[in-house]
């Protein structure tokens, strides 16, 4: 009789855990939707960005795959060897070899796929435009905030070099060409930062002594948030900036602003930590 009554209870649960998700699907917006078939990562804004989403939205398949013939072997397991009295014992084995060979490969295997897949996708994010004249920013990470250093000195649109500097109280604004291919030229000031703004798929350390460099081409006009990517130190949650993608032409006009109001010059890495960049000489 127990049994009995516990049968519906189970189905009402069922029902209600049913319904429920129902609802919860129905109340969420087309960008939540759209987001979750790109399990979870958000709108790519950059032309290196399919590279990592694709082997993002493969490892995921792969997980969920191998998860499932896990489950259904436990499951097998489960229902196929249970003691069906409580004087049955089941059979006892000292090993298996097919089975302990198959455990042994099929991680090297898993591991060999992603592996190779992983190294494609690296390539691919880091190769370097063909363009042969790309928008250059040098990107100084310093506690706490970033510098950045617009070469368009060679531009005949701008015409001169210039800068924005940030600190802890004023968030600095990273400024980048839509459509155009950009080269960033990563440097740090004191200790191991990393450079990251979500909407690119792409992140790249920041490494005292050791500059680094990639290129990217924005692909979706708008404001991102940019962000460090490494624990840095106390004020590690301080290092964001602010991304906007123009128009080129918006954009050679805001890099214009920013060298009328004297923001001109190259700014470089101090040789000491725990400071903003300082002018060469």
């Amino acid at each position: 009789m127990a049994l009995i009554r516990t049968r519906p209870a189970r189905r009402a649960v069922a029902t209600v855990a049913a319904v429920g998700s129902a609802l919860a699907l129905s109340g969420c917006s087309q960008a939540t939707v759209e987001q979750w078939t790109r399990w979870g990562l958000p709108e790519a804004a950059s032309d290196r960005a399919p590279f990592i989403g694709n082997l993002w939205s493969g490892a995921w398949i792969a997980s969920m795959v191998i998860g499932v013939l896990v489950w259904g072997l436990i499951g097998y397991a489960i229902i196929r060897f249970r003691r069906r009295s409580h004087d049955e014992t089941p059979k006892q084995t000292q090993y298996h070899l097919p089975m302990e060979i198959l455990y042994t490969l099929v991680p090297f295997l898993i591991i060999g796929v992603l592996f190779f897949f992983t190294v494609q996708a690296q390539n691919g994010v880091l190769a370097k435009t063909e363009s042969q004249n790309p928008h250059q920013i040098d990107v100084i990470g310093q506690k706490w905030s970033w510098t950045f250093n617009y070469r368009e000195a060679d531009n005949p649109a701008i015409g001169s070099d210039a800068h924005t500097v940030g600190t802890i109280e004023t968030i600095p604004t990273l400024y980048l060409p839509l459509n155009k291919p950009v080269r960033f030229n990563l440097q740090s000031a004191d200790v191991i930062h990393s450079f990251w703004v979500p909407d690119f798929y792409f992140k790249l350390d920041v490494i005292p002594g050791h500059p680094n460099s990639f290129d990217v081409t924005p692909t979706k006009q708008g404001e991102f948030l940019g962000k460090c990517a490494e624990l840095c130190g106390t004020y590690h949650a301080q290092m964001v900036f602010n991304v906007k993608v123009l128009p080129e032409a918006e954009y050679n006009a805001v890099i214009k602003e920013l060298v009328a109001s004297g923001q001109t010059g190259d700014l470089v890495a101090p040789s000491f930590p725990t400071t903003g960049p300082k002018k060469e000489g």
